[in-house]
């Protein structure tokens, strides 16, 4: 199903918009981390919050002074919020509620607004895993929607959907993968209607795509395959395996895949070369994050484990205080990490073994992954919104 209404008459290419801007899932390429110069904190605190009236383990997105958050409300989660708050200071600019077409069914731990927004600068993609998808100006009005489920009814989980999209160029790449009707979709940005579309694996996967040198790269319990977002013809194909819920790293050189604990690959065209793999970097739910020359693992065990980025040998340990949901993302030297518990920890990487040198109790469940822009921190639970500065 889809409503074409007012259109823009341009789109912006990812990537150019000013560095400060935090467009997706894990920022910048979902890469983890910050381009800015100059990192948030180590000591923030509380800057402002804003309440939310639903559920969500979406992450915000910053696109210049707008910060976006997904939730969902109702007995069944079928109101779909989309709020526009101002970076400022937290006034609330506006909010779109939507009614879901699709199955709104999920794990209690989950909720229908698990999936992370995505903007091109210009525009903010929003899906849910009712499948629903929505695209709006950054002044709240409504361009087009696509109700996925009613186009591909057996495109759902159980447990519920949470793979966040991804657009490069023109082209807004989503994956609805599941045990039944697998699927990746690439869609017009200007127009919602279909590029192209994939069969994927048939089987449940809650992992976000990334892009590397142009493709981008959807990863499954089979692998992981580069494909090209404006025609999802086939570029390159890893076929050892890989995990269902923590993502893949890039860096310009390399994807760091969780793939038997982490595999280092370097795709080409119609190849793809190993460069090492570690069996003991075993990410938990969170994905794995390039810092300078090192990689940084969250197992499930709530140890911080770095290594190095040349052959994934350990460096050190360091046990934080877990348990955690959310990837770690990270700016300057720090990274930063919120615990279910809502324990928001600033490592410091470069001390000796590692260090947790702030922390700041949100008093709150909080399962999303931070969002950084303009020297501060958003986070979200499902009740609130906080910017950390």
């Amino acid at each position: 199903m889809k409503l074409p209404l007012t259109l823009l008459t341009s789109a912006v290419l990812c990537g150019t918009s000013p560095a400060a801007d935090w467009l997706q899932f894990r920022g910048p390429n979902a890469s983890a981390v910050s381009t800015e110069a100059q990192a948030p904190g180590p000591k923030v605190a509380i800057d402002w919050k804003a309440e939310l009236p639903g559920r969500g383990l979406s992450s915000p997105i910053v696109v210049g002074d707008k910060v976006f958050v997904t939730c969902s409300s109702g007995p069944d989660q079928s109101n779909l919020h989309v709020f526009c708050f101002s970076a400022k200071d937290g006034k609330k600019l506006w909010e779109r509620v939507m009614k879901a077409t699709g199955r709104t069914m999920s794990h209690n731990k989950t909720s229908v607004a698990a999936p992370t927004p995505c903007s091109d600068g210009e525009r903010v993609f929003a899906i849910y895993s009712s499948n629903d998808l929505f695209a709006f100006d950054l002044g709240g009005n409504l361009l087009w929607l696509r109700g996925l489920t009613f186009d591909y009814a057996n495109a759902s989980n159980s447990l519920g959907m949470s793979s966040s999209p991804v657009v490069v160029g023109d082209t807004v790449v989503v994956q609805a993968e599941n045990d039944s009707e697998s699927i990746a979709v690439g869609i017009d940005a200007a127009t919602g209607k279909n590029r192209w579309k994939k069969e994927r694996p048939k089987a449940a996967n809650w992992t976000s795509a990334v892009v590397y040198k142009g493709a981008v790269a959807l990863q499954s319990s089979k692998g992981l395959t580069g494909v090209n977002p404006r025609t999802g013809a086939v570029e390159w194909d890893y076929t050892d395996g890989a995990s269902t819920i923590p993502s893949s790293a890039v860096t310009q050189d390399a994807i760091y895949v969780p793939s038997n604990g982490v595999t280092a690959l370097v795709p080409e065209k119609g190849a793809v070369s190993q460069l090492w793999r570690a069996s003991g970097l075993k990410p938990g739910t969170g994905s794995p994050l390039v810092l300078g020359d090192s990689i940084y693992v969250l197992n499930g065990a709530g140890v911080l484990v770095k290594a190095a980025l040349s052959n994934g040998d350990e460096a050190w340990k360091l046990r934080l205080k877990g348990p955690f949901s959310g990837s770690p993302v990270a700016a300057g030297k720090y990274i930063y990490i919120v615990s279910e518990r809502g324990d928001f920890q600033v490592v410091d990487t470069t001390a000796g073994e590692g260090e947790v040198v702030h922390s700041v109790e949100l008093k709150d469940t909080l399962l999303c992954t931070p969002a950084i822009s303009n020297g501060a921190v958003y986070v979200r639970s499902d009740k609130t919104l906080w910017k950390l500065k």
